[in-house]
């Protein structure tokens, strides 16, 4: 028997102490993760990771509302949101000395293929060529070789220039391209269907014709990538990595079912 990603939204969502355990076990590891890339030095901090817990926790939380598909991909996408959105509230990103607009963005890398434009965007969310060659399935040396490309389009277009120009601006791009969706932007299980093979020769190339031209799509596509890297080699706590976090939250861990621990379903 597998508990799964549902069943722990479900207990979440009633605040049950097994569906807390559950989450505390295997996805306290994601929440580091992505503290440590994109908030450095506050994965380790004690009360970073509680005063996202608690956030979470809180009853006007709608984290473990989703039904989606894939439940366990897109609660890990929501997840990376809910963190990335409470971070920035409470230490917001220093004002980039030189910005640069989605539009503008958007101009500057129009030549660009839609394969070239993701690995330029997941400059913007800050993997370097190693691990977006990976989410991409593209060697790193390819990947360098698109973002001198693409940087060469935009210094083109702007008036001054930084080599960290998409990382500076990414808290603000990422967002912006989020906001510009349209009714024909295709859900989250289609772009997973593409990152896991199973899409069609058709349903792709209908995808890739519209996302050439949406930034909401590459974005979200980015994001999905980013979720099955996430995942990837994701291992659980230890009772002894674990139970800090549970005091922490008033949810003790050393009681619970091994086969629920390391048994993880979607």
């Amino acid at each position: 028997m597998i508990y799964t990603c549902y069943e722990m939204m479900r207990d979440c969502r009633a605040d049950r102490a097994e569906g807390w355990r559950y989450f505390i076990f295997n996805y306290v590891p994601i929440v580091r993760k992505l503290l440590a890339h994109y908030f450095p030095g506050r994965a380790e901090s004690q009360a970073s990771i509680y005063g996202l817990l608690a956030a979470i926790r809180k009853p006007e939380s709608s984290l473990f509302d989703s039904l989606e598909p894939a439940p366990e991909r897109w609660f890990v996408a929501e997840l990376r949101q809910t963190i990335v959105a409470a971070m920035e509230a409470e230490h917001p990103s220093a004002e980039p000395e030189i910005g640069i607009g989605l539009e503008a963005l958007g101009a500057a890398l129009e030549p660009l293929t839609l394969t070239e434009k993701q690995a330029v965007w997941l400059e913007t969310m800050r993997y370097g060529p190693a691990e977006t060659g990976a989410m991409l399935r593209m060697a790193p040396e390819t990947v360098g070789n698109i973002r001198e490309k693409g940087g060469a389009l935009v210094r083109g277009r702007v008036d001054t220039w930084r080599a960290s120009v998409l990382v500076d601006n990414g808290h603000i791009l990422g967002p912006a391209a989020a906001a510009t969706g349209t009714k024909d932007c295709p859900d989250s299980k289609v772009f997973l269907d593409i990152l896991d093979g199973r899409a069609t020769w058709r349903m792709r190339d209908q995808v890739e014709r519209h996302a050439s031209q949406c930034w909401r799509c590459i974005d979200h596509f980015c994001r999905m990538a980013e979720v099955v890297h996430l995942l990837s080699g994701s291992q659980p706590l230890s009772e002894a990595e674990a139970a800090p976090v549970g005091r922490l939250l008033g949810i003790g861990v050393e009681t619970k079912p091994a086969w629920k621990r390391w048994l993880r379903g979607s």
